[in-house]
Protein backbone atom coordinates (compact mmCIF):
# COMPACT_ATOMS: atom_id res chain seq x y z
CA UNK A 1 0.00 0.00 0.00
CA UNK A 2 1.68 3.23 -1.22
CA UNK A 3 1.42 6.22 1.72
CA UNK A 4 -0.76 8.02 -1.31
CA UNK A 5 -3.27 5.35 -1.23
CA UNK A 6 -3.37 5.44 2.59
CA UNK A 7 -3.63 9.33 3.01
CA UNK A 8 -6.25 9.13 0.74
CA UNK A 9 -7.80 6.20 2.61
CA UNK A 10 -7.60 8.10 5.52
CA UNK A 11 -8.73 11.36 3.85
CA UNK A 12 -12.01 9.37 3.26
CA UNK A 13 -12.63 8.53 6.59
CA UNK A 14 -12.57 11.43 8.22
CA UNK A 15 -16.12 12.91 7.31
CA UNK A 16 -17.39 9.78 8.07
CA UNK A 17 -16.37 9.80 11.82
CA UNK A 18 -18.57 12.31 13.74
CA UNK A 19 -21.42 10.39 12.03
CA UNK A 20 -19.73 6.92 13.29
CA UNK A 21 -18.92 8.19 16.61
CA UNK A 22 -23.01 8.77 16.66
CA UNK A 23 -23.79 5.58 15.87
CA UNK A 24 -21.10 3.87 18.64
CA UNK A 25 -22.62 6.16 21.21
CA UNK A 26 -26.08 6.04 21.04
CA UNK A 27 -25.51 2.06 21.06
CA UNK A 28 -23.16 2.09 24.44
CA UNK A 29 -23.92 5.30 25.95
CA UNK A 30 -20.54 5.34 26.51
CA UNK A 31 -18.34 8.18 25.01
CA UNK A 32 -14.91 6.21 25.35
CA UNK A 33 -15.81 3.36 24.14
CA UNK A 34 -17.34 4.69 21.61
CA UNK A 35 -14.01 6.71 20.22
CA UNK A 36 -12.30 3.25 20.41
CA UNK A 37 -14.52 1.65 18.68
CA UNK A 38 -15.01 3.85 15.42
CA UNK A 39 -10.49 3.81 15.89
CA UNK A 40 -10.85 0.19 15.91
CA UNK A 41 -13.23 0.84 12.51
CA UNK A 42 -10.45 3.24 11.29
CA UNK A 43 -7.95 0.13 11.57
CA UNK A 44 -9.99 -2.19 10.03
CA UNK A 45 -10.90 0.15 7.19
CA UNK A 46 -7.17 0.93 6.47
CA UNK A 47 -6.22 -2.96 6.06
CA UNK A 48 -9.64 -3.88 4.04
CA UNK A 49 -9.32 -4.26 0.51
CA UNK A 50 -11.19 -1.20 -0.20
CA UNK A 51 -11.36 -1.75 -4.22
CA UNK A 52 -14.09 -3.79 -3.26
CA UNK A 53 -16.09 -1.76 -0.95
CA UNK A 54 -18.92 -0.06 -3.24
CA UNK A 55 -20.13 2.54 -0.17
CA UNK A 56 -17.60 2.99 2.32
CA UNK A 57 -19.97 4.91 4.54
CA UNK A 58 -21.97 1.52 4.82
CA UNK A 59 -19.14 -0.58 5.13
CA UNK A 60 -18.06 1.49 8.50
CA UNK A 61 -21.34 1.34 9.67
CA UNK A 62 -21.45 -2.09 9.49
CA UNK A 63 -18.10 -2.60 11.08
CA UNK A 64 -18.97 -0.17 14.38
CA UNK A 65 -22.41 -1.80 14.50
CA UNK A 66 -20.91 -5.37 15.15
CA UNK A 67 -18.12 -3.74 17.15
CA UNK A 68 -20.70 -2.28 19.29
CA UNK A 69 -23.27 -5.60 19.66
CA UNK A 70 -19.75 -7.71 20.49
CA UNK A 71 -19.04 -4.65 23.28
CA UNK A 72 -22.68 -5.00 24.37
CA UNK A 73 -22.89 -8.53 24.95
CA UNK A 74 -19.47 -7.89 28.26
CA UNK A 75 -21.26 -3.98 28.64
CA UNK A 76 -24.65 -6.35 30.49
CA UNK A 77 -22.11 -7.51 33.26
CA UNK A 78 -21.04 -4.79 33.76
CA UNK A 79 -23.96 -3.11 33.88
CA UNK A 80 -25.51 -5.37 36.49
CA UNK A 81 -22.17 -4.84 38.14
CA UNK A 82 -22.45 -0.86 38.50
CA UNK A 83 -22.62 0.70 41.84
CA UNK A 84 -25.91 2.78 42.10
CA UNK A 85 -28.18 4.38 39.15
CA UNK A 86 -26.20 3.65 35.50
CA UNK A 87 -26.47 6.56 33.16
CA UNK A 88 -25.00 7.32 29.96
CA UNK A 89 -21.55 9.32 29.65
CA UNK A 90 -23.30 13.06 29.30
CA UNK A 91 -23.02 14.99 25.78
CA UNK A 92 -23.19 18.68 26.36
CA UNK A 93 -24.36 20.99 23.36
CA UNK A 94 -25.15 24.94 23.03
CA UNK A 95 -28.52 23.52 21.42
CA UNK A 96 -30.93 20.65 21.56
CA UNK A 97 -29.43 17.64 19.18
CA UNK A 98 -31.82 15.72 16.60
CA UNK A 99 -30.30 12.74 18.31
CA UNK A 100 -32.21 10.72 21.15
CA UNK A 101 -32.26 12.31 24.30
CA UNK A 102 -31.48 10.94 27.92
CA UNK A 103 -34.57 9.39 28.90
CA UNK A 104 -34.68 7.55 25.27
CA UNK A 105 -31.52 5.75 25.85
CA UNK A 106 -32.18 4.58 29.41
CA UNK A 107 -35.02 3.01 27.14
CA UNK A 108 -33.02 1.60 24.89
CA UNK A 109 -31.28 0.31 27.73
CA UNK A 110 -33.94 -2.33 28.58
CA UNK A 111 -33.96 -3.41 25.12
CA UNK A 112 -31.92 -6.27 23.88
CA UNK A 113 -28.74 -5.45 21.58
CA UNK A 114 -30.24 -6.46 18.32
CA UNK A 115 -33.65 -4.66 18.72
CA UNK A 116 -31.44 -1.36 19.90
CA UNK A 117 -29.36 -1.82 16.82
CA UNK A 118 -32.34 -2.19 14.56
CA UNK A 119 -34.50 0.70 16.32
CA UNK A 120 -31.32 3.73 15.87
CA UNK A 121 -30.34 2.46 12.62
CA UNK A 122 -33.72 2.98 11.25
CA UNK A 123 -35.40 5.72 12.93
CA UNK A 124 -32.73 7.29 14.19
CA UNK A 125 -30.03 7.28 11.35
CA UNK A 126 -32.86 6.48 8.77
CA UNK A 127 -31.35 3.45 7.20
CA UNK A 128 -33.06 0.76 5.16
CA UNK A 129 -34.14 -2.67 7.03
CA UNK A 130 -31.75 -4.13 3.94
CA UNK A 131 -29.06 -2.19 4.53
CA UNK A 132 -29.87 -2.93 8.21
CA UNK A 133 -29.93 -6.81 7.83
CA UNK A 134 -26.08 -6.77 6.44
CA UNK A 135 -25.17 -4.97 9.35
CA UNK A 136 -26.69 -6.95 12.33
CA UNK A 137 -26.65 -10.05 10.34
CA UNK A 138 -30.31 -10.80 9.96
CA UNK A 139 -32.74 -11.38 7.62
CA UNK A 140 -34.83 -7.45 6.97
CA UNK A 141 -38.43 -8.95 8.25
CA UNK A 142 -36.56 -9.58 11.39
CA UNK A 143 -34.89 -6.39 11.57
CA UNK A 144 -38.36 -4.65 11.04
CA UNK A 145 -39.71 -6.96 13.84
CA UNK A 146 -36.77 -5.50 16.03
CA UNK A 147 -37.34 -2.17 15.30
CA UNK A 148 -41.17 -2.74 15.69
CA UNK A 149 -40.44 -3.50 19.28
CA UNK A 150 -38.04 -1.50 20.11
CA UNK A 151 -40.07 1.86 19.05
CA UNK A 152 -42.91 0.40 21.19
CA UNK A 153 -41.15 0.89 24.09
CA UNK A 154 -39.15 3.63 22.94
CA UNK A 155 -42.82 6.05 22.46
CA UNK A 156 -43.50 5.43 25.81
CA UNK A 157 -40.28 7.76 26.79
CA UNK A 158 -41.07 10.61 24.44
CA UNK A 159 -41.80 13.67 25.69
CA UNK A 160 -46.05 14.62 25.63
CA UNK A 161 -44.72 18.11 24.40
CA UNK A 162 -42.15 19.88 23.71
CA UNK A 163 -40.21 22.73 26.16
CA UNK A 164 -39.68 26.01 24.41
CA UNK A 165 -35.38 26.06 24.34
CA UNK A 166 -35.73 29.66 26.45
CA UNK A 167 -37.44 28.19 28.77
CA UNK A 168 -35.68 24.85 29.46
CA UNK A 169 -32.30 27.12 30.15
CA UNK A 170 -34.41 29.33 32.64
CA UNK A 171 -35.55 26.44 34.28
CA UNK A 172 -32.21 24.97 34.37
CA UNK A 173 -30.66 28.55 35.75
CA UNK A 174 -33.48 28.25 38.76
CA UNK A 175 -32.99 24.81 39.78
CA UNK A 176 -29.31 25.44 39.99
CA UNK A 177 -29.96 28.62 42.09
CA UNK A 178 -32.50 27.45 43.98
CA UNK A 179 -31.08 24.13 45.11
CA UNK A 180 -27.41 25.71 45.63
CA UNK A 181 -29.37 28.35 47.98
CA UNK A 182 -31.37 26.09 50.01
CA UNK A 183 -33.98 28.02 48.70
CA UNK A 184 -36.81 25.01 49.13
CA UNK A 185 -39.87 27.04 47.89
CA UNK A 186 -38.15 28.07 44.86
CA UNK A 187 -37.52 24.72 44.50
CA UNK A 188 -40.84 23.55 45.11
CA UNK A 189 -42.10 25.98 42.73
CA UNK A 190 -40.71 24.38 40.10
CA UNK A 191 -40.57 20.53 40.59
CA UNK A 192 -43.31 18.34 39.53
CA UNK A 193 -45.44 15.93 41.98
CA UNK A 194 -44.18 12.92 40.71
CA UNK A 195 -40.48 14.17 40.53
CA UNK A 196 -37.41 11.83 40.63
CA UNK A 197 -33.49 12.06 40.76
CA UNK A 198 -31.28 9.43 39.37
CA UNK A 199 -27.52 10.02 41.03
CA UNK A 200 -24.80 8.46 39.03
CA UNK A 201 -21.29 8.10 40.48
CA UNK A 202 -20.38 5.07 39.79
CA UNK A 203 -18.98 3.84 43.41
CA UNK A 204 -16.32 6.86 42.51
CA UNK A 205 -17.99 9.49 44.15
CA UNK A 206 -20.68 10.21 46.82
CA UNK A 207 -24.41 9.97 44.95
CA UNK A 208 -27.63 8.23 46.09
CA UNK A 209 -27.22 4.72 45.85
CA UNK A 210 -31.30 4.03 44.64
CA UNK A 211 -33.39 6.67 42.91
CA UNK A 212 -35.79 9.46 44.75
CA UNK A 213 -39.11 9.36 43.91
CA UNK A 214 -42.19 12.24 44.95
CA UNK A 215 -41.82 15.83 45.66
CA UNK A 216 -41.74 15.21 49.57
CA UNK A 217 -38.39 12.92 49.05
CA UNK A 218 -37.13 15.16 46.52
CA UNK A 219 -37.16 18.29 48.28
CA UNK A 220 -35.91 16.60 51.73
CA UNK A 221 -33.35 15.01 49.38
CA UNK A 222 -32.16 18.62 48.22
CA UNK A 223 -32.68 19.83 51.64
CA UNK A 224 -29.57 17.55 52.87
CA UNK A 225 -27.54 18.57 49.96
CA UNK A 226 -27.64 22.44 50.75
CA UNK A 227 -25.57 22.51 53.84
CA UNK A 228 -23.64 20.61 51.96
CA UNK A 229 -23.28 23.42 49.19
CA UNK A 230 -23.68 26.38 51.71
CA UNK A 231 -19.96 24.91 53.25
CA UNK A 232 -18.79 23.55 49.74
CA UNK A 233 -20.00 25.87 47.49
CA UNK A 234 -20.19 24.26 43.75
CA UNK A 235 -19.18 26.86 40.65
CA UNK A 236 -21.91 27.31 37.96
CA UNK A 237 -19.46 26.45 34.48
CA UNK A 238 -21.75 25.95 31.84
CA UNK A 239 -25.67 26.23 31.03
CA UNK A 240 -26.66 23.75 27.81
CA UNK A 241 -28.05 20.76 26.85
CA UNK A 242 -27.23 17.60 28.06
CA UNK A 243 -28.27 14.71 26.23
CA UNK A 244 -31.17 16.89 24.68
CA UNK A 245 -32.18 17.63 27.94
CA UNK A 246 -31.41 21.43 29.45
CA UNK A 247 -29.24 21.45 31.86
CA UNK A 248 -25.24 23.07 33.35
CA UNK A 249 -22.09 21.84 34.16
CA UNK A 250 -20.93 22.92 38.01
CA UNK A 251 -17.25 22.16 38.92
CA UNK A 252 -17.86 20.64 42.94
CA UNK A 253 -15.88 21.43 45.72
CA UNK A 254 -13.94 18.35 45.24
CA UNK A 255 -12.63 19.63 42.31
CA UNK A 256 -14.62 17.60 39.88
CA UNK A 257 -17.05 18.38 37.01
CA UNK A 258 -20.60 17.63 37.50
CA UNK A 259 -23.52 17.17 35.20
CA UNK A 260 -27.67 18.20 35.47
CA UNK A 261 -29.83 16.91 32.83
CA UNK A 262 -33.89 18.16 33.84
CA UNK A 263 -36.67 16.45 31.93
CA UNK A 264 -39.37 18.95 32.04
CA UNK A 265 -43.29 18.20 31.42
CA UNK A 266 -45.91 21.30 31.47
CA UNK A 267 -43.60 24.05 32.67
CA UNK A 268 -42.63 21.87 35.61
CA UNK A 269 -38.89 19.82 36.51
CA UNK A 270 -40.61 15.78 36.33
CA UNK A 271 -36.98 14.13 35.86
CA UNK A 272 -33.25 15.12 37.55
CA UNK A 273 -30.33 13.55 36.44
CA UNK A 274 -27.04 13.99 37.73
CA UNK A 275 -23.74 12.20 36.56
CA UNK A 276 -20.83 12.70 39.13
CA UNK A 277 -19.02 9.91 38.30
CA UNK A 278 -15.38 11.00 37.42
CA UNK A 279 -15.00 8.37 34.52
CA UNK A 280 -17.68 9.92 32.47
CA UNK A 281 -16.84 13.28 32.72
CA UNK A 282 -13.43 13.51 31.66
CA UNK A 283 -14.08 14.38 28.40
CA UNK A 284 -15.73 17.66 29.37
CA UNK A 285 -12.01 18.79 30.82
Amino acid sequence: MTNGVSEEAAAGFGPLRPTLIRVAYNMLGSVPDAEDIVQEAFIRWMRADRSEVLEPEAFLRRVVTRLCLDQLKSARHVRETYVGPWLPDPVVEEDEVEDITLPMMLVLERLSPLERAAFLLHDVFGLEFEEIAEAIQRDPAACRQLAARARTHVRESRPRFKTERQRGLELAQAFFAASRRGDMKALGAILAADVSVRADGGGKRPAALEPVFGFEAVIAFHRQLSALFHDKPSKLVRVGFVNGLPGFITLEADGEFQTTALEIEGDKIAAIYVVRNPDKLRHLH
